[in-house]
């Protein structure tokens, strides 16, 4: 996309953007369109692109001698300050992206007027990744001990569930009731994730219990939850907050279960801190990416807290998981039970179960336990302008933070990479797709998201090979892949994601990681061997047509051909030879298929030493570096064509080609007997 391609562009010339040292100044010109804000250095080189939608904080700061500042803050981590000459355009700039990036109803959001232009996409692609029965299925559910329950169909029984919920067999609806009005939000305690040992993961929110409040429904609820797993005479109650928080919570009415009132319970406090905590918390880490000095970096690392909450949410993850192996149920809560409810039994179930190492299966645990369980993405990554500035909270981001942590100890034990990782946390606050719009199960239904916007699912299904771990293999590391996941909790263990937080600062990554060369590798090899399956099965069936149409296959050497590729072509000892053929049929076959050898590049270019694309664009953490697989070539982005299924593939895969490629005649490679 051009900026001349965008209607109601808003453009200010001779902007400065300054680096974060002061030493330097980059004079180009800024454009805010309705979707993007775009700087462009005036050599054309340096280009940056944000969505409207990923912008967190517009701030006007005093005026200098040299124009008005503006700085920016985006939900991706990437902060900015432009120097605008006059103050009259900072001013309007200012307000304008005020507008755009924080609209005040729901239905004016990003996606529900994106097309998907860039893509070969249909709209319905990747909503149906998903069932929530399947998934319970998958774990054995229903079963003797198990079965689904109809009474939240219409969202009656809890608003904030999915309508279809999992709970004890033995469980009478009189019960469930019960309980659901003893807790708060009605989020009463139903089944997330069954063990193959029959130990399960449940989760729910606090009680009302106040002081000394009981209820009988509750009790019989928590009861039956422990008779579904014969192996163990107690169950846990997890409650994932600070002991003096769930106290304090009791004089609202609320708190915490009273182990005199519930048989057969134990119960475990654990210090994960509330959304304020952590919300303060990151904000002391974003303003490490000013600081110069090393001592003031490291202390003000300490200070923040992060890498201290993440390893909370690790332990208390680790706690479940490895008491649910144990043969031990748990039921988790915190205080309404979408926030760090949702941070620990996820993670707890992925430490258990490798399907949810998988890019399908960690999707599917993302809309199981984040999306129909209700965790509140409008309020905690404040879409719209009327959220509640208190209820914002970078829960789902330290979830991923939680998996990056895992990725960096087990290596091998995750299909996907950590560019999968930040791609999904960017477009969670894109808003470029519906798939994370509203706060639970019935308010994407109300929004009818499926039918009136492109799902997130789809898209990465779109750009899979640049997600994959080329160390991860599912059959060579079988036995070591499904194994449980035991994590490094110890504090050098926990490490500071620079790839997400601090990926936009210049110099903290080096040209091309260890990482980046294996997949590409892995890419390359793979998209020649696909070809090659492909080529095997037209050569052969052009080949029986030897006997009656005279056409030998002979040694490439007695072959002449224009096309270079053809000289390293795998299969060169099959090239046919046209030699006295008179049948026009079988000569275009042949023709066809020597063009099919020009799909595939032979040969890629290495990126390490790629500072611009062809079109003079600079590679840079806004300006990724991407491998046409048809010529090889490294491009930006914005140069390569759209990824689709591809003919010319036996699997039928999405084929990433740059967009000169795509314009390429498809005229025939001529051959000269």
């Amino acid at each position: 996309m051009n900026v001349s391609d965008v209607i109601k562009v808003q453009k200010v010339e001779n902007v400065l953007m300054p680096d974060k040292y002061g030493l330097k100044n980059t004079l180009g010109t800024f454009y805010l369109t309705e979707t993007h804000f775009i700087f462009m250095e005036l050599n054309g080189k340096k280009k940056i692109w944000v969505l409207n939608s990923h912008v967190a904080n517009t701030q006007k700061l005093p005026l200098l001698s040299i124009g008005s500042p503006l700085r920016i803050k985006c939900k991706n981590f990437f902060v900015v300050t432009f120097i605008i000459p006059k103050e009259r355009d900072c001013h309007e700039v200012f307000l304008t992206l005020l507008r755009l990036s924080f609209p005040t109803r729901i239905e004016d959001l990003y996606c529900f007027n994106y097309k998907g232009n860039n893509e070969r996409l249909t709209q319905d692609f990747g909503w149906n990744f998903f069932s929530i029965q399947d998934e319970f299925q998958r774990q054995g559910v229903p079963n003797e001990e198990w079965s689904l329950s109809y009474l939240n169909v219409n969202h009656e029984l809890c608003e904030t569930y999915p309508k279809y919920i999992y709970v004890p067999s033995s469980c009478s609806n009189t019960v469930l009731m019960g309980s659901a009005k003893f807790r708060s939000k009605g989020r009463l305690p139903v089944l997330t994730y069954l063990y193959n040992n029959k130990a399960s993961i449940c989760r729910c929110s606090q009680p009302l219990s106040g002081f000394n409040a009981r209820c009988l429904k509750d009790e019989q609820m928590l009861y039956y939850l422990l008779c579904t797993n014969p192996n163990s005479k107690y169950l846990y109650v997890v409650d994932t907050r600070p002991r003096i928080n769930a106290m304090a919570n009791r004089a609202a009415g609320k708190g915490y279960e009273n182990e005199n009132f519930y048989d057969n319970i134990k119960f475990q406090f654990f210090g994960i801190e509330n959304i304020h905590v952590m919300r303060s918390s990151l904000t002391k880490l974003i303003e490490l990416q000013k600081i110069t000095s090393m001592n003031e970096f490291l202390s003000g690392l300490e200070s923040s807290g992060w890498l201290k909450h993440i390893r909370a949410i690790l332990e208390t993850s680790w706690f479940i998981a490895r008491n649910v192996a144990n043969g031990i149920s748990v039921v988790v809560h915190c205080s309404d039970g979408w926030d760090r409810t949702a941070q620990v039994c996820s993670l707890a179930a992925l430490m258990l179960d490798p399907f949810y190492r998988t890019i399908h299966g960690f999707q599917v645990l993302i809309e199981k336990d984040w999306l129909a369980f209700g965790h509140k993405f409008n309020d905690r990554c404040g879409f719209v302008t009327n959220a509640d500035g208190k209820e914002l909270a970078p829960i789902f981001t330290q979830f991923i933070d939680a998996i990056y942590q895992l990725l960096q100890q087990f290596p091998y034990m995750f299909q996907f990479n950590e560019q999968y990782l930040v791609t999904l946390h960017d477009h969670v606050h894109s808003c470029q797709h519906g798939t994370f719009i509203g706060n639970c199960e019935k308010d994407r239904q109300f929004l009818k998201l499926s039918e009136r916007t492109y799902c997130l699912w789809g898209y990465m299904a779109q750009h899979i090979n640049e997600f994959i771990n080329p160390l991860y293999s599912s059959i060579q590391y079988k036995e070591e892949t499904s194994r449980i996941l035991k994590p490094k909790l110890y504090p050098q263990s926990i490490v500071l994601w620079r790839g997400l937080y601090f990926r936009f600062e210049n110099g903290v990554h080096p040209r091309e990681s260890y990482e980046d060369i294996l997949l590409t590798m892995n890419n390359h090899i793979s998209s020649i061997e696909d070809h090659n399956k492909f080529l095997a099965k037209r050569i052969n069936s052009i080949g029986q047509l030897n006997t009656s149409n005279n056409i030998e296959l002979t040694s490439p050497n007695k072959c002449k051909l224009d096309n270079e590729y053809l000289k390293e072509c795998p299969l060169k000892e099959k090239l046919i030879n046209i030699k006295n053929d008179t049948n026009s049929r079988n000569k275009e076959e042949i023709k066809e298929l020597v063009s099919e050898l020009n799909v595939i590049a032979l040969e890629w270019k290495s990126s390490r030493n790629m500072s611009e694309c062809k079109c003079a664009t600079t590679f840079d953490a806004f300006n990724k570096k991407y491998h046409c697989w048809s010529c090889g070539n490294v491009l930006c982005q914005r140069c390569m064509g759209m990824n689709s299924p591809h003919a010319k593939y036996s699997t039928q895969r999405a084929v990433p080609t740059c967009k000169f490629c795509s314009q390429k005649s498809t005229a025939l490679t001529s051959i000269t007997p």
